[in-house]
């Protein structure tokens, strides 16, 4: 019976999310509440948006850009979004759909049978749009060019794969069954049919917990998406760009034991809560190690002689990400010189 009294807790609990989202909390969170209330708020419970749960295209309901020969206007109206670009002469208005990201947002537009990444994107930096990240160095000769970069076949894949739940069955997409945001299906395979067989009071199925894997696995797990450090290499992402790649970044770190679960992703941030942004929420994190208390702390955790608050402050400076109006921390611990050349 206690099962059906959370559930009823949690369906008035939902407001705000989308249906599939309601779904999650009410499923999972029958026992896992804690978890399933929060984790839908957080940047990637938000990684994809759908137009009627877009919160910043209703508060910006007429977002316009020029470029070169070609404007462009993003334009909210009674609920529905047209992404439009113009040459002056003739323009294409495409629905926007899904919108990626749960801060600058960019689109994935569906014309003519084939998918693009809208040229521009929003971001919340300057509150309007911009060149979308990587695409400053396209150059379009047409209207159809103009829309946006082509992600037909992997490219379509890779990032509903990574900004919605179940949206890629097989290496193919599947728009049937997907759900926006990064849900618990996601990173908990398993999580439904494992919902099912609890409700018959069978809970032998339940998904591998991943609070077990090692702190190389765990970033090789999250790396997935914000690119592991094997995956940055191998690409030869160089430069301050791939500041926005923690796993990577991370894994350079010379604190960086991958057996060591107080150096993983998530020693540091609790996938079902939002991100903190407070530098002193992470000191307790760092003196697991960094201090004379710490108990089997590594030979090379010496102890800060400046401070021992707001370590992250120094030891994980702000980076500024080229041409894409963001700021990022920098996962990359260290000693942190001024003047000295970004390190890779």
């Amino acid at each position: 019976m206690k099962i059906y009294k959370v559930l009823l807790v949690l369906m008035f609990s939902c407001a705000g999310l989308s249906a599939e989202q309601k779904q999650s909390v009410t499923t999972c969170g029958s026992c896992h509440q804690k978890q399933a209330l929060t984790q839908p708020d957080t940047q990637m419970g938000r990684a994809m948006q759908l137009p009627e749960q877009n919160e910043t295209l209703k508060a910006y309901p007429k977002l316009t850009f020029h470029r070169g020969a070609y404007s462009y206007l993003v334009e909210t109206r009674e609920g529905t979004t047209q992404y439009i670009v113009s040459d002056g002469t003739a323009s294409i208005s495409i629905p926007v759909l899904w919108s990626m990201g749960a801060q600058a947002q960019t689109w994935v537009l569906e014309h003519g049978g084939h998918m693009y990444e809208s040229m521009v994107s929003y971001y919340p930096l300057t509150r309007g749009l911009d060149v979308t990240v990587g695409d400053d160095g396209l150059a379009p000769k047409t209207l159809e060019e103009a829309i946006g970069r082509p992600i037909d076949g992997e490219g379509v894949t890779t990032c509903f794969g990574c900004h919605a739940t179940n949206a890629v069955i097989d290496h193919k997409l599947n728009l049937t069954a997907f759900k926006p945001g990064v849900g618990c299906e996601h990173c908990h395979i398993g999580a439904n049919a494992h919902f099912a067989n609890a409700m018959k009071g069978d809970f032998s199925n339940s998904p591998p917990s991943l609070g077990n894997l090692s702190s190389e696995d765990i970033s090789n797990f999250c790396g997935q998406c914000h690119r592991s450090w094997e995956l940055v290499v191998r690409a030869g992402w160089r430069g301050p760009a791939n500041v926005r790649f923690q796993p990577y970044r991370l894994a350079n770190s010379k604190c960086f034991d991958g057996a060591d679960p107080r150096i993983s992703c998530i020693a540091c941030h609790d996938p079902h809560k939002r991100v903190s942004r407070e530098a002193a929420y992470y000191d307790q994190k760092c003196l697991a190690c960094h201090s004379e208390a710490a108990s089997m702390a590594p030979p090379h955790a010496k102890v800060c002689p400046v401070a021992k608050s707001n370590c992250s402050s120094c030891h994980m400076p702000k980076v500024p990400f080229p041409g894409g109006h963001f700021v990022f921390t920098d996962h990359d611990i260290r000693i942190v010189k001024p003047g000295e050349p970004y390190p890779n």
